[in-house]
């Protein structure tokens, strides 16, 4: 089978997404079961430039990333009082471990906002946004946030608030990395993106959050946070919280409003039915049957039509799944060259891997304010750890394995130089690591 122009595309965009590895949400877990690499999240259409900063804190964009205002057509449900974790990787399709450089300290903070419609277009940026985790300088293990994620394997895990009202809602984690807010002009840089979920609730739930904030409009760079100097001896702590208060519930200090609710059950977003595999928001179908070789090309221009879609749909987290579903219409096709055009393989030979589950536990949470923290994972493991897991990706030797293999074509893709910074005048780095101008 020869490479379509579809997936050339998106392996010349893979290759040079990997030139810049900074960092960017792609999949997230419920009770620690993974939903899937890019299953139900809204995540940046410019390949090459997914793991890149925010450009500055006024863009639209600051609300769910760049392409954060077009839904995804998967919506994955979720219980009040589940947990979410959230994963970060510097290569979005996970070919290479890392999360994020241990330069890029700073605070993380998880958001919600309620919407008609969490598949829709069109409802991210604006009020309406609450906060329900954050973790921001520890000071016993002298870490921040960022740093945690580090061997963590990227995981951020937040708790949504047990009396939350029935519906849909949009989630975004974010991250800011504050290595670069002491220049001029200081760079405060956001990494931010949205899950889309389906509150389940037994019509027990009913409150929600008055204490709201507009994204963008919350923080300016006026905002002490975004000038925040790391790098003084000693830092000016407390760090200075940013947004609204903490919501973890009815005990929250903040107010919440009791509305009226019935039951109601996720509409919007689900898995279709026949769906034999997905990547990301794409669902592949069973292809038509055939008994000869005329009704067998029927059934592989069929495969080959949903093969299509399924790497233009593809996100920065890649095709992998695509990648199966392409063996298959192979396959077809080889029957359709042979005289064993009578029926169609067995699908149990396309079954994608196993998606992982993890303990929520013991991934990096926190219900305290920014300027006081203590999360795990414990700080002597976790200092231990951070600098163990930089120092082996700096002595690491760059990936030999595929961004976006192919079974037809052997394509591989390789990375290794990060330019940092979202101001123009970063420092460069060898071996897809960031650094800045303070090592």
């Amino acid at each position: 089978m020869h490479l379509s122009a579809l997936k050339i595309v998106l392996v010349a965009a893979g290759t040079a997404q990997l030139v810049t590895a900074h960092t960017i949400f792609t999949n997230f877990f419920v009770d620690g079961i993974d939903q899937g690499d890019g299953v139900a999240v809204r995540m940046s259409n410019i390949p090459s430039k997914a793991t890149f900063p925010l450009p500055n804190v006024s863009t639209p964009d600051l609300a769910c990333g760049v392409n954060g205002e077009t839904g995804v057509s998967r919506v994955a449900s979720a219980n009040a009082g589940s947990t979410l974790v959230f994963e970060w990787r510097s290569w979005p399709d996970g070919s290479v471990p890392g999360s994020i450089d241990i330069s890029h300290k700073g605070p993380c903070a998880v958001y919600m906002k309620k919407v008609d419609d969490s598949s829709a277009s069109n409802n991210a940026a604006g009020d309406g946004w609450f906060k329900i985790m954050e973790d921001g300088y520890d000071s016993g293990s002298k870490l921040w946030c960022t740093e945690k994620l580090i061997p963590n394997d990227g995981h951020l895990a937040a708790t949504i608030p047990k009396d939350l009202t029935v519906g849909y809602y949009l989630v975004r984690p974010e991250l800011l990395a504050l290595h670069q807010a002491d220049k001029t002009p200081p760079d405060p840089q956001f990494y931010v993106g949205c899950a889309q979920i389906f509150l389940n609730s037994t019509g027990t739930g009913t409150a929600a959050p008055t204490d709201t904030v507009s994204i963008p409009g919350y923080v300016n760079m006026s905002t002490p946070a975004m000038t925040f100097n790391i790098w003084k001896t000693p830092m000016a702590l407390p760090f200075p919280d940013f947004g609204p208060p903490l919501y973890t519930g009815s005990g929250s200090h903040n107010v919440q409003q009791k509305v009226s609710t019935t039951q109601m059950t996720q509409t919007m977003g689900l898995k279709p039915v026949g769906c034999i595999l997905q990547n990301a928001n794409w669902c592949g179908f069973t292809p038509p049957t055939y008994n000869d070789q005329a009704s067998c090309y029927t059934s592989h221009a069929n495969c080959s039509a949903q093969l299509d879609a399924c790497y233009k749909s593809a996100p920065p987290s890649g095709g992998k799944n695509c990648h199966i579903y392409d063996k298959l219409c192979a396959d077809i096709l080889t029957a359709c060259s042979s005289t064993s055009a009578n029926g169609l393989p067995s699908m149990s030979s396309y079954v994608p891997a196993t998606l992982e589950t993890l303990d929520p536990s013991k991934v990096v949470s926190a219900t305290g304010p920014m300027d006081s923290t203590d999360s795990s994972p414990s700080a002597s493991a976790a200092v231990a750890q951070v600098y163990a897991t930089e120092a082996a990706a700096m002595s690491a030797p760059a990936p030999a394995d595929t961004l976006y293999s192919s079974t037809s074509t052997g394509t591989s893709a390789r990375g290794s130089i990060d330019t940092c910074g979202s101001n123009s005048g970063g420092q460069t780095c060898a071996s897809g690591l960031c650094c800045s101008s303070h090592g």
